[in-house]
């Protein structure tokens, strides 16, 4: 037998495991016995010819092999769900079904709601949920590959996408100086910073300044940073959806015709970039943001 001979039902087990972390508590969430758990996997080894999990005192923790099983399975169990739900839209003549969404906080907070108004006029029958994922390791990409989400609205640094995932830019929003309110001399205040700010798409531009110190102030997200700059603690370079509500103790500078910007796109599988949810919302987010021309983000 082969990976080819998994049935549905294997590949919940095999996600309940690695999710849950042992196979009583994985039995708990699917119905079943510790026993038949064990069984199971013990079987899905065989049929793949290698060890997903390692075994002990502390439960049962994926291999190597077992994360990038238990992200297949994920995405095999998605797609057999989209199919059901394409084909019950495609018979309706209405768009339904689940979407799992991952956005980084500012996105989550001032992109996604507008089109998700948008999408919840016109396709009342899909739904949506969101889950907030900080953007550095495989941030919101990760999510996607991982089988966690559909689509990821993520920051497109390099121009590529982890293997696998196609995508394509949504927005691209510039950057400026963030300062107390009626600071006399801004760039002279010591820089906050947090860790989803400087990614690629800034950094060439961030080592040329000058005037730009190292952050001697770090803060756990772009919120925090807007209030610790309202309160006098220092200055700060933010992206634009993260200005979108500044408090009236924060001023906002433009930065000049140099500034940076960094690109703000989709991301998701090949099989789910079809779908109808999919592509639903990536309409409707673009009819909000329309670019110069649609540009797409190819695998890395």
């Amino acid at each position: 037998m082969t990976a080819a001979d998994l049935a549905p039902q294997e590949l919940r087990t095999l996600v309940a495991v690695a999710e849950e972390g042992g196979f009583s508590t994985a039995a708990v969430r699917l119905g079943t016995t510790q026993s038949a758990v064990s069984h199971a996997v013990r079987g899905i080894e065989r049929k793949l010819g290698v060890v997903l999990f390692e075994r002990g005192r502390f439960g049962a923790r994926p291999t190597p092999a077992g994360e990038r099983a238990a992200a297949h399975a994920r995405r095999v169990l998605r797609m057999l769900a989209a199919l059901a739900a394409d084909a019950r839209s495609a018979d309706a003549g209405e768009i339904a079904g689940p979407l799992r969404v991952a956005a980084f906080r500012s996105a989550a907070l001032q992109l996604l709601p507008p089109a998700l108004e948008r999408l919840a006029a016109r396709h009342p029958g899909v739904e949506v949920r969101v889950s907030v994922v900080r953007e550095v390791g495989p941030g919101t990409a990760g999510e996607v590959a991982a089988g966690r989400a559909d689509l990821g609205i993520a920051t497109l640094g390099d121009g590529s996408l982890p293997h696998g995932l196609v995508g394509g830019v949504l927005l691209r929003e510039p950057y400026s100086l963030v300062h107390p309110a009626g600071h006399p001399a801004p760039r002279t205040l010591p820089l906050v910073d947090w860790a989803e700010n400087c990614g690629s798409h800034t950094r060439s531009w961030w080592a040329a300044q000058d005037w730009l110190p190292a952050a001697s102030v770090r803060a756990e997200d772009d919120g925090a940073v807007l209030a610790m700059v309202g309160s006098g603690l220092g200055m700060a370079v933010m992206p634009a959806l993260s200005l979108a509500t500044v408090p009236p103790s924060v001023a906002v500078t433009d930065l000049g015709p140099e500034r940076p910007h960094r690109a703000v796109g989709y991301v998701t599988t090949p099989e789910l970039a079809a779908t109808a949810a999919v592509r639903a919302l990536v309409r409707e987010v673009r009819a909000l943001h329309p670019q110069p021309g649609k540009t797409q983000v190819t695998a890395g």
